[in-house]
């Protein structure tokens, strides 16, 4: 009886033994995962400010002096004190105009460019994905084509035609063209997305009697939106920093948008007051990032969807 009672105490003796290497093993475990995660936060912190920096040295610096501006890299001003003249002297530009009428203007050509952006692009990739048609094969071969043919090849004949059309110095020539489906990158996302969403739902509203433009639009549109929220946030941006099409198309000066106005108000002097510039700069990049900050989920999903799927 003694040596089973001994043979007991050292199982329980090896037991408690092995549950505390055990503990111990897992307790390593733990400091060593919580360092690697306190490695990469610290890491992507660090790689993130770095990235933002030059944002956050722009927003200081719009409180500073030339001098300041251009003899510091901090983004604090020197005497600690903001001072809002850079806003209030650049909103008012150095023109008859203010930028309340060049933000305006800017929302002419942003907004019926998202629309229509939207709108061509939903049909043409649902006609491209879900139907059969003759020359389908090669309609689709010579849109994805247009994806690898540079922007500048097409200024010059564009011009001509929207000068035959007497388009010159307004604003259709800047978002007319998004009612044709002409950027194929937001045509072709939407293939991809829309080829991973199952037949059989449309097949089922087919049966209960929708034609092919209310399954579009009371099926298809509610499932495509992630990405038609991508394709907004993406045509917004790009059309709030475009710079070329109305320096190309606008000659006058109450109908420019932001962008030709910055550019303006470096021009008008030889003494350029760069805190206003940036002050301006700022404001101009409020909107895009105000709508993305708002619409990032289904940005992120969107893209995701779209580039998986197909």
């Amino acid at each position: 009886m003694e040596n089973v009672k001994n043979i007991n105490i050292s199982i329980d003796e090896i037991s408690d033994d092995i549950r505390k290497e055990n503990q111990l093993r897992a307790r390593k475990r733990n400091i060593i995962s919580g360092i690697k995660v306190g490695l990469r936060y610290l890491t992507l912190a660090i790689v993130g400010i770095a990235m933002l920096y030059p944002l956050i040295w722009l927003l200081g610096a719009s409180f500073k002096t030339n001098a300041d501006i251009f003899t510091s890299i901090g983004f604090i001003p020197k005497d600690f004190k903001f001072d809002f003249s850079g806003y209030v002297n650049g909103w008012k530009t150095s023109t008859e105009y203010t930028f309340t009428t060049y933000f305006f203007n800017t929302f002419k050509i942003v907004l019926p460019k998202v629309a229509l952006t939207i709108v061509s692009a939903v049909l043409t990739a649902y006609g491209f994905a879900r139907f059969k048609f003759p020359g389908k094969k090669i309609l689709f071969g010579i849109l994805i084509s247009t994806l690898l043919l540079p922007n500048v090849v097409l200024r010059i004949p564009q011009f001509l035609m929207y000068k035959n059309f007497g388009w010159l110095d307004t604003y259709l020539p800047l978002f007319v063209p998004a009612a044709f489906a002409t950027d194929t990158f937001f045509v072709f996302m939407l293939i991809q997305f829309i080829r991973g969403l199952p037949k059989e739902i449309e097949e089922a509203a087919c049966v209960d009697g929708c034609n092919s433009l209310q399954t579009l639009i009371y099926i298809m549109v509610p499932m495509l939106k992630p990405a038609i929220i991508s394709i907004a946030l993406f045509q917004f941006m790009w059309t709030m920093n475009d710079f070329m099409g109305p320096l190309i198309y606008l000659s006058s000066v109450e109908k420019y948008p932001v962008a030709l106005a910055l550019k303006m108000s470096m021009d008008v002097s030889s003494s350029v007051n760069w805190n206003q510039i940036l002050a301006m700069s700022i404001i101009g990049l409020a909107p895009s990032l105000i709508v993305f900050f708002c619409a990032q989920r289904h940005f992120v999903d969107g893209i995701s969807a779209g580039g998986v799927k197909g």
